[in-house]
């Protein structure tokens, strides 16, 4: 047991901390951070997760419709609380509240993935890398990046805003989401996952060679990453208090907990848990950074969230290895 802990968390660590130290020596800015997550998020993932979903047997794919709808219910549902919580009860903002919910139930799957999922669940990781992107690509982000738009148009109106204007704003808003899940669709990101569901199903035959041919690439995608990460996290300071760590908890800690639990309430077991309780255990998304940034919300919280996150997920993840095997 701590011997699969360790093979999956410390290459991790490492890689991490090579990816700080070269930010710290001056090698790589978060600027060239960018580019990397740039070339993993349209190649590298894509193409891995592609060679991975075709690999599956049509059989296995359909099998996997339980755990696709326990990762969907897991960051849907997982949103949906946070929001409402800190939207009722802490009295946030909606765009306050719409950062905080996606920092709590999106695991960073695109960039931890490949190296937490791929370690423990070998070519099985495939089909809950493939779901997740997918999930997380068109259901919260868009409606986050839609309540933060709605959010900046009400802070931007001026006071005494006619009734006409206030109605723009929202209507401006829907045309964000609307050019935004446009946009998500044509990334790799979510049609390449798509795309191998559809060719399993319908039963077409990938040469090995094909798949082979971009395998490459492919498995750059983990270490690539998480260096990645490793520099973006030398870049922010961080702010120790009560809300990052609530945070920090809710999405390492509850959000596995729960799915983790609902499951066997359940009746379910084997692979199904484990796969699932282990994709909502990885740590929060850098994209919240990037969105806190871009419309001025929360910026002294975010990075210190994503950071103790990620840090944090050296324990939490090991937990749930624990606790799942």
């Amino acid at each position: 047991m701590i011997s699969t802990i360790l093979s999956t968390m410390l290459p991790i660590v490492v890689t991490l901390m090579l990816g700080f130290v070269a930010a710290w020596h001056h090698d790589f800015n978060a600027k060239e951070a960018t580019i990397l997550n740039r070339m993993v998020l349209t190649y590298a993932v894509p193409l891995s997760v592609f060679v991975g979903t075709i690999s599956t047997s049509r059989a296995n794919l359909i099998q996997s419709i339980p755990l696709a709808l326990a990762i969907l219910v897991g960051i849907v549902g997982m949103y949906a609380l946070v929001y409402l919580l800190c939207r009722f009860v802490f009295r946030f903002t909606m765009a306050t509240s719409a950062l905080a919910a996606l920092t709590a139930a999106g695991p960073a799957v695109p960039f931890y993935g490949p190296a937490i999922l791929g370690s423990v669940f070998g070519a099985g990781s495939a089909v809950p890398i493939a779901v997740a992107s997918i999930v997380i690509n068109i259901t919260i982000v868009p409606f986050t990046i839609f309540l933060l738009t709605m959010g900046s148009a009400r802070k931007l109106a001026p006071v005494g805003a006619s009734v006409a204007a206030a109605a723009a704003a929202p209507e401006s808003a829907g045309a964000v989401l609307k050019e935004h899940l446009s946009e998500t669709i044509r990334k790799p990101l979510v049609w390449a996952p798509l795309l191998g569901f559809a060719i399993v199903l319908v039963n077409i035959h990938v040469p090995d060679l094909v798949g082979h041919s971009f395998l490459l690439l492919g498995h750059a995608s983990a270490g690539v990453a998480l260096f990645a990460a490793g520099i973006v996290l030398a870049a922010y300071k961080v702010k120790l208090d009560w809300y990052t760590g609530l945070f920090a908890l809710l999405k390492n800690v509850v959000q596995p907990g729960l799915v983790f639990g609902g499951l066997l309430w359940l009746g379910l077991s084997g692979s199904v848990v484990s796969q699932a309780t282990m994709t909502m255990a990885i740590p929060a998304m850098p994209i919240v950074v990037m969105l806190s940034l871009e419309y001025g919300v929360a910026e002294e919280y975010a990075p210190s969230i994503l950071l103790v996150s990620t840090l944090a997920s050296i324990f939490t993840v090991g937990g749930f290895i624990a606790l799942t095997s």
